[in-house]
């Protein structure tokens, strides 16, 4: 069974890959992903918030910074350059919290900062 920070690095894998349908195999159908934005309940809903996101920013790195874990709970601290379709850079930082079911999520809630322009995380450091 895969653990939180398991399954965050196939789903972020998966992400920038921008491979919605890859995505939305790492929820259960009735998952719950929450930002800023809004709540997105089910497939339907969390398939078009990461349509949406796609279009905005075609380009995504992410790198998991920490994380802690107790059983099917985890928070994951990551750092991630959004890259717009001129291809800026815009970094942000933030923390996953994740809930996992038999290998999928339940639920994640991701709090981030506002994004920042630049071109490295080690800026960020």
């Amino acid at each position: 069974m895969a653990t939180p920070r398991q399954l965050s690095e196939s789903y972020w894998a998966a992400e920038c890959r921008r491979d919605i349908d890859a995505v939305l195999q790492h929820y259960h159908e009735d998952a719950v992903y929450e930002d800023g934005s809004g709540r997105y309940e089910g497939h339907a809903a969390i398939r078009s918030f990461y349509e949406a996101s796609a279009a905005a920013y075609p380009g995504l790195e992410v790198t998991i910074v920490r994380d802690i874990t107790s059983g099917e709970v985890g928070a994951l601290e990551f750092h991630a350059v959004l890259i717009d379709p001129s291809g800026a850079r815009n970094v942000v930082r933030g923390v996953n919290l994740v809930v996992v079911r038999d290998g999928r999520f339940v639920s994640v809630r991701s709090y981030e900062d506002p994004l920042m322009p630049g071109s490295a995380l080690h800026a960020l450091d």
